[in-house]
């Protein structure tokens, strides 16, 4: 091992004031009073959040039509005449 001497070393520093932090005067505008945000909500947003106001499933409903479809004496002349006429009253 060698050593070729004492490794570089700084003289003393001199010695600085403190610094002083002056306060900010937070700036009031009407615009900051009364705030300028806005939300725009999308078309899909607004459709998932009306899934909280769907009617609960009715189990016993639900299990009766599928055995009737199972059957195979669910779909009817006056039940489609019925959706038909639903679904033509939904789009105009």
């Amino acid at each position: 091992m060698e050593i070729y001497g004492p490794g570089r070393i700084d003289g003393a520093q001199s010695v600085r004031a403190t610094h002083h932090l002056r306060a900010v005067e937070p700036q009031t505008t009407t615009e900051s009073i009364f705030g300028s945000d806005q939300i725009d909500i999308s078309p899909e947003a607004e459709f998932v959040s009306q899934v909280n106001d769907l009617p609960e499933i009715r189990a016993d409903r639900v299990a009766e039509i599928r055995a009737q479809i199972e059957a195979g004496i669910y779909e009817t002349d006056a039940k489609l005449d019925l959706a038909v006429g639903r679904l033509l009253d939904e789009i105009g």
